[in-house]
């Protein structure tokens, strides 16, 4: 965490400022996508963000570290160790985990519902004991918990332009469409790790299940029928992604070129598994960088309009504004939709 954006959001406290350092190194190593584009935000409010995100980063590597039957409880063991320090820090409004104590300030901060913590500790702990999902409609039981939490929790720090209420089914969709696209570039590594996130009743529609694509990991082959049946989960992802779309226009326009810039890099992935032709048994699709550094550029560009508009408007971007208890509906812009 840079002392500029610390001194921004009005964090002075030498050991809070530490404690959303190290959230910000947690979501640097393991978000690369994300992390660039929460470098287009107000200054002011990248520390909250880092530290929604550092919390579910350290939580997720608590359930995905690979180990034996010992390790297993082990991982129990530390996600109710870490329950409990959660529930104390966001009752107290502190903690002595330098991680947890800066989510709870940013839940103070922000008024963040405490309920979308417990809905994600409570799809992680599913993590320790479901290896798999018999139907989509499982699947989405569980990315409630996993992932549109966190986007709810994000809105607040956002800030929008409608009523919150309004904005935050997409914000959930948003959630779940990027967890989605995790979920399909990381079908490798997730088997890997004795899970399959794919439904069974998706891979059974075209004749796949659990054992063939365990085959088609271990041998390196691939097989058709494990391709179609990704080929479909991919236009799934894509369809929460039009959910999810109308909610930009909704945002804070400071705002919204961070989450843009998410959106095309997130969707760029389903772009890069489909022209890697659905090889993600076998290796991870990755965006070109040259085509990273081109979103980015264009969110740069937006990020200096909006905070010019912003001042414009005599407002500092770094504050949300404040949520409005009636007010038009803001489409998406044409490039996004």
């Amino acid at each position: 965490m840079t002392a500029r954006e610390l001194d921004a959001a009005g964090i002075t406290d030498p050991a809070l400022r530490e404690a959303y350092r190290r959230c910000r190194a947690l979501n640097a190593r393991h978000g690369r996508t994300y992390f660039l584009a929460t470098r287009l935000l107000p200054v002011g409010r990248r520390p909250a963000v880092h530290a929604l995100y550092g919390f579910a980063r350290w939580a997720d590597d608590i359930v995905d570290a690979l180990g034996t039957g010992a390790a297993a409880a082990r991982r129990d063991a530390e996600l109710s160790a870490l329950q409990r320090e959660l529930d104390k820090g966001l009752r107290d409004g502190d903690s002595g985990e330098p991680v947890v104590r800066a989510l709870a300030d940013t839940a103070r901060r922000y008024g963040i519902d405490h309920g979308h913590f417990a809905d994600f500790m409570a799809a992680m702990r599913a993590d320790l004991v479901v290896t798999d999902y018999a139907t989509y409609a499982d699947l989405r039981r569980y990315t409630h918990g996993s992932a549109a939490v966190i986007g709810l929790q994000m809105l607040p720090v956002l800030g929008t332009v409608v009523p919150r209420d309004e904005a935050a089914p997409h914000a959930a969709a948003l959630g779940v469409a990027f967890q989605l696209t995790n979920f399909l570039r990381d079908v490798g590594e997730d088997l890997d790790r004795g899970r399959v996130y794919l439904p069974a009743d998706l891979l059974a529609a075209h004749g796949a299940d659990r054992p063939l694509l365990q085959w088609s990991r271990d041998t390196g082959r691939r097989d058709r029928r494990v391709t179609a049946a990704l080929r479909e989960f991919e236009a799934l992802t894509r369809g929460v992604y039009r959910e999810a779309a109308p909610g930009l226009g909704m945002l804070d326009p400071v705002s919204r070129p961070c989450i843009r810039t998410a959106f095309v890099l997130y969707g760029g992935i389903l772009d890069a598994v489909a022209r890697d032709g659905y090889a993600v048994v076998h290796r991870r699709a990755v965006v070109p960088r040259r085509r990273r550094a081109v979103v980015a550029a264009d969110g740069l560009a937006r990020v200096v309009a909006a905070r010019l508009r912003a001042r414009g408007a005599g407002r500092r971007p770094d504050v949300p504004p404040p949520v409005p208890c009636d007010g038009p509906y803001l489409r998406v812009p044409e490039e996004v939709a």
